[in-house]
């Protein structure tokens, strides 16, 4: 693939302290995420390529744009697509993945019959291509064919919608699904043949299992359905300030049935944050019952 050189003479002037400000602080209005001066190196370049793909001269008139009525309703997707990291893995954090089928599901069970009187109601927040949700997808069904009868429902959900594409169609190259485990290849991926050598995909069951969509944290309202029994949202609360988080949290809890669990990143911590939650191992915790 070839990108088509560009004139120099039309090349996007420096974004300035203030342009960036603006961003900063509409970025943090919108998304919560934090974007301070030394990101502004980072934003620069990254919003490069979309001031080329609109055809926009400037920064300031990208500003404009975006923070009219009609820039904001079509470009606000993009500009998040843009300031928002996504680095996931199959089977990041592998430690999680035992505790939630030695302790968790175990003691949902126990409590209140979940995943047999009604489906486990599990959200994976902050998906981003899909790699925790099908990885999710896998172990699940793992159990429910050692307990038979046990049933599962996934909601995957992340702001940028380039990675809810990506993680809908469910392909991956071959050098992304390393490591999950051998007999789980076998059983959960497709292989690739002609133009698609080198690449894998998930097979028709897992992807039926998840529904995926878009949500921002920062909505009053997440439209959930369903209480849910498990929450994965690692790695995300790092952007956000610790105020943002406190109430990012709280949100989260009161989607989380009593006895539920949250899993949070091995970086991330509820220390200082007054949440109803009660850590039971390592970045994970529980919902007093």
């Amino acid at each position: 693939m070839f990108t088509a050189a560009i004139d120099s003479h039309h090349a996007t002037a420096a974004m300035t302290d203030r342009e960036f400000a603006r961003f900063s602080d509409f970025i943090y209005d919108q998304c919560g995420i934090k974007m301070p001066p030394a990101k502004k190196t980072m934003l620069e370049a990254r919003l490069q390529k979309r001031l080329r793909k609109l055809g926009i001269g400037g920064f300031h008139e990208y500003a404009d744009f975006i923070f009219s009525r009609e820039g904001a309703e079509q470009e606000l997707v993009h500009l998040i697509d843009v300031v928002t990291t996504n680095k996931t893995d199959f089977f990041r954090e592998p430690a999680h993945f035992d505790i939630l089928v030695s302790r968790a599901l175990p003691e949902l069970i126990g409590s209140a019959g979940t995943g047999f009187r009604s489906p486990l109601a599990i959200w994976s927040a902050g998906c981003s291509s899909g790699e925790e949700p099908y990885t999710l997808a896998m172990v699940l069904t793992e159990f429910a064919e050692q307990n038979p009868g046990f049933g599962f429902s996934i909601l995957a959900t992340d702001i940028c919608t380039t990675v809810l594409e990506k993680a809908k169609l469910a392909i991956y190259d071959e050098e992304r699904v390393e490591p999950v485990p051998l007999a789980l290849k076998r059983k959960y991926l497709l292989r690739g043949k002609d133009g698609q050598r080198g690449f894998v995909r998930i097979i028709p069951e897992l992807r039926s299992r998840i529904r995926f969509r878009r949500l921002n944290f920062m909505d009053g309202d997440y439209g959930l359905r369903e209480q849910m029994d498990v929450i994965f949202c690692r790695n995300v609360i790092i952007y956000f300030d610790k105020q943002t988080q406190e109430r990012l949290l709280k949100r989260f809890c009161r989607h989380l049935i009593p006895g539920g669990y949250l899993f949070m990143g091995h970086s991330e911590t509820l220390s200082g944050l007054d949440v109803p939650l009660v850590q039971v191992a390592s970045t994970v915790y529980r919902k007093p019952l």
